[in-house]
């Protein structure tokens, strides 16, 4: 696939986010806010049903495969042969969406071949709107809360946006993570961090913000030592790597794959090249 064929489809997955991401605000902000429990007991809103259908409207003009969290019943014998398809958590941090503290995003990947090739994530209650392909990069927009359709061409978008990842220059290295997570491995791997870098601060952010933290240039290193899925991460994954940064597994050696058998991700580590 060329790069202008995947920038086509980059624009249809920001346009999809968009959309997606208003409805996920109409929701947040209105009264009609229940919430259901899943059978693997974790919390499904109408934010996410509607957003998935929304995403699959768009994407499915496509001639890709979606393979979605809230469509993933997909036996591994029909789309293990995929060389495209589209990974999408339609509203990644679910929890944080129910708490009320905004830190929930709309995430959109293309896979090829295993790895994440182009990727958006939008958080549409703060309106920060993050993309990238691995040819021209990744970029980050602001104040596109509540916004849907507001762009026909991706170089002007790229104008509007920050080339991502933006420099800070800071003595400290700064470590993002999920409090909630915070377990004996991920502090062991921050004591580490200690030792080879003297003091550490640690931000505390929900769903894939952490990894576009990163991206942006805003946090050092991501350590994710607790279960996550591949639509979970895919997308600022490929966020991550377009801005230069590395998703690999805790081994820091292996990159981290794309449908697989089993959906669920090894522990991980997001970081530069120099932490």
């Amino acid at each position: 696939m060329d790069n202008t064929k995947r920038q086509k489809l980059l624009t249809t997955a920001i346009t999809a986010a968009l959309n997606a991401g208003k409805t996920v605000n109409d929701v947040y902000k209105g009264k009609d806010f229940e919430v259901e429990q899943k059978e693997d007991e974790t919390p499904l809103t109408l934010a996410d049903r509607k957003s998935h259908q929304i995403i699959k409207s768009h994407l499915e003009q496509t001639e890709h495969p979606l393979l979605s969290e809230e469509g993933k019943d997909i036996e591994y014998k029909d789309r293990k042969n995929w060389e495209y398809f589209w990974l999408v958590d339609p509203l990644d941090g679910t929890k944080e969406f129910i708490k009320k503290n905004g830190e929930f995003t709309v995430n959109i990947a293309l896979v090829y071949k295993g790895n994440p090739v182009l990727g958006v994530v939008y958080a549409p209650y703060v309106g920060d709107l993050y993309f990238g392909e691995e040819s021209f990069g990744a970029y980050k927009a602001e104040n596109y809360n509540g916004i849907e359709d507001t762009f026909n061409n991706l170089n002007d978008l790229m104008k509007q946006g920050m080339f991502l990842p933006i420099s800070e220059n800071r003595s400290k290295l700064i470590v993002v993570a999920s409090r909630s997570h915070m377990n004996e491995d991920t502090q062991a791997y921050i004591d580490e961090l200690k030792e080879k870098h003297g003091e550490v601060d640690f931000i505390s952010k929900g769903s894939s913000l952490k990894i576009c933290m990163v991206a942006e240039g805003k946090a050092d290193v991501y350590p994710r030592f607790a279960p996550t899925m591949e639509w979970d991460t895919a997308a600022g994954h490929a966020v991550a790597i377009s801005a230069g940064f590395q998703v690999t597994e805790k081994d820091e050696k292996n990159p981290l794959q794309y449908n697989k058998e089993n959906l669920t991700n090894p522990w991980f580590i997001v970081k530069g090249k120099n932490v």
